[in-house]
């Protein structure tokens, strides 16, 4: 185990950002991140520290039909404790990949902890993966077992290998029964680990190619998400609640790490289709006060003309990526609270941000958080500037929160990190005042008449149409402009998918874009997303691409309405 004097550390840091939290210049002044030695297991020398006795609630999910599960601190350091001795005589051991495909149900927080505790590496797994996939996935990761829900053992079972199988909540031949877990030992299973050992590597979303595998050791995400914490503003005691699948990388920044850092307790509301009206209900119900969902579920809450604040909200939060300007003036108009946006990937915590108390600027994703250096990086020269792919120096101190690499690829670790930095592939720019507002991805941005378009910025402007519910815009390769800007639209359930709902959003574009950002074509069209929610908009480029030269019957163009061309 650490020692006292780590746990003391790690306790130091976070109050020091709990004073400062309305105060980001001042915590960023003051802040460094802690020493925490050799042999930190945060699962044991935080989290159990803060568990001995403590009768505060440290989960409470809720289920569609009402039912509820809740646990103590102390109930879950016991429970975890337990699954990791449980674990052990499975034959688990330090370092074993332990591959979880498990939904938010109570298990994967006792899970999780108790991985941790034995220094084994925790694999996170989306549920909706296939056969194929989930068996590429545990022959490149190595993986030792396989936890999973009974609907999803059965995927598993079609899988090859000398796996240690464990089912959730049921019974299944030839697995052991996660159940069985409750007659173990509650004693701690006193294993230490090295601080860079692995403790848990994240599969990413995969927008352009097949997934990475983000390692993250016991100091990287750890200890690393004191940042993240600080940007969602969560206290002592809050009731905080965070809409993400157990796969994505957000799911450990804030309905794991970050909460547990606060002491404060998760809540987690399941449902199998999203329904507004049910989520704000258990908002209030629940007293949430720190809140945080993606932009697709913001936008479908102002759809649903929801104007009364749930009665305990102080923060708002939205991530996964930028929230439309819009948007976030809608809901400060019904809830008298401003959503603040913050910035970071599965191989960083969070980096960028509106912390509590900062002058929000509309669209701006904030400043560097505490612990954090930024610079913007000119693709082309490579120099800093104002405008530019946002860059992490990695010299002559590397980022603590940053990823030691891409499990067994150094090649594409070699691509993200060098020449001093760690490269995002985002873009941003920096105002005078030194707010940083996205841009967009570097694969993302195109050009059209000699001028660089962001498809934020022109889906940010679509939104503000009524019939728009989500936009992905590209560039559709053009023999005069080189590209012209396509908008694929998702429209809102009220709006009808016609040619004159088309003229008019690309009548909007007209009054509201320069001529060289303007939408020049309108497809109506399912969005397709990653698992995280992004918009997979290097699907909608391949697409444009594979059909340049030819039109695609079910667009419109601005040369199909009078008064538009030109």
């Amino acid at each position: 185990m650490a020692s006292t004097s780590a746990g003391d550390a790690f306790r130091a840091a976070r109050d020091l950002l709990l004073t400062h939290s309305h105060d980001l210049a001042a915590a960023r002044a003051a802040f460094a991140w802690p020493d925490v030695g050799d042999h930190f297991n945060w699962a044991v020398d935080w989290f159990d520290a803060i568990a001995t006795g403590n009768e505060r609630l440290a989960l409470r999910v809720v289920e569609e039909d009402g039912a509820e599960t809740a646990i103590t601190y102390d109930q879950m350091r016991r429970r975890s404790n337990q699954v990791a001795n449980w674990l052990t005589a499975r034959g688990v051991r330090r370092g074993d990949g332990i591959m979880l495909m498990i939904d938010n149900r109570v298990e994967l927080w006792e899970a999780m902890l108790a991985i941790m505790k034995i220094g084994a590496v925790i694999l996170p797994t989306s549920v909706v993966l296939g056969v194929d996939d989930l068996a590429e996935r545990i022959e490149r990761a190595g993986v030792r077992a396989v936890i999973a829900d009974p609907a999803d053992a059965v995927k598993l079972d079609g899988v090859a290998g000398e796996l240690i199988r464990i089912v959730v909540g049921g019974t299944r031949p030839g697995w052991h029964a996660f159940d069985d877990s409750l007659a173990a030992s509650e004693e701690a299973p006193g294993i230490v680990v090295d601080s860079t050992d692995a403790a848990i590597v994240y599969f990413t979303s995969g927008t352009t190619s097949r997934p990475k595998m983000v390692e993250h050791t016991h100091i990287s995400y750890p200890v690393g998400h004191l940042s993240t914490m600080y940007w969602i503003g969560v206290r002592p005691g809050d009731v905080h609640m965070t809409i993400s699948a157990p796969g994505w990388g957000k799911h450990a920044w804030s309905l794991f790490f970050a909460p547990w850092i606060a002491e404060a307790t998760i809540f987690v509301y399941n449902y199998r289709r999203f329904d507004p009206v049910a989520l704000v209900d258990q908002l209030d119900r629940a007293g949430v006060n720190t809140f945080c969902a993606p932009p697709t579920v913001w936008r479908m809450l102002i759809q649903a003309d929801l104007d009364t604040r749930p009665h305990g909200l102080r923060e708002l939060l939205s991530a996964g990526e930028p929230l439309n300007p819009e948007v976030i003036a809608t809901i400060e108009r019904w809830w008298d609270i401003q959503i603040r946006d913050g910035y970071g990937q599965t191989e960083l915590t969070a980096v960028i941000g509106n912390p509590p108390g900062i002058r929000l600027k509309p669209g701006a994703m904030g400043h560097a958080l505490p612990g954090n250096d930024v610079v913007l990086l000119d693709p082309v020269t490579g120099e800093v500037s104002d405008e530019g792919e946002i860059c992490l120096p990695t010299v002559p101190v590397r980022p603590l929160n940053l990823m030691p690499g891409y499990l067994g690829e150094p090649e594409r670790t070699a691509k993200v990190e060098h020449d001093g930095y760690f490269h995002t592939s985002d873009v941003a720019v920096r105002d005078a005042e030194g707010f940083l507002t996205f841009v967009g991805r570097t694969d993302d941005v195109f050009k059209a008449s000699d001028f660089k378009v962001s498809p934020f910025e022109v889906e940010s402007i679509l939104l503000t149409h009524p019939a728009v519910a989500e936009a992905g815009v590209v560039g559709a390769p053009d023999e005069v402009r080189l590209n012209v800007v396509k908008a694929y639209v998702h429209l809102a359930s009220s709006a009808t998918p016609d040619a004159e709902t088309a003229r008019s959003i690309l009548a909007h574009a007209r009054e509201h874009m320069p001529p060289y950002m303007r939408v020049r074509r309108v497809e109506f069209f399912e969005l397709p997303k990653t698992i995280s929610g992004k918009i997979r908009r290097v699907e909608l480029r391949e697409r444009e691409v594979e059909r340049a030269g030819t039109r695609i019957d079910t667009e419109f163009r601005e040369s199909d309405f009078a008064g538009l061309k030109g």
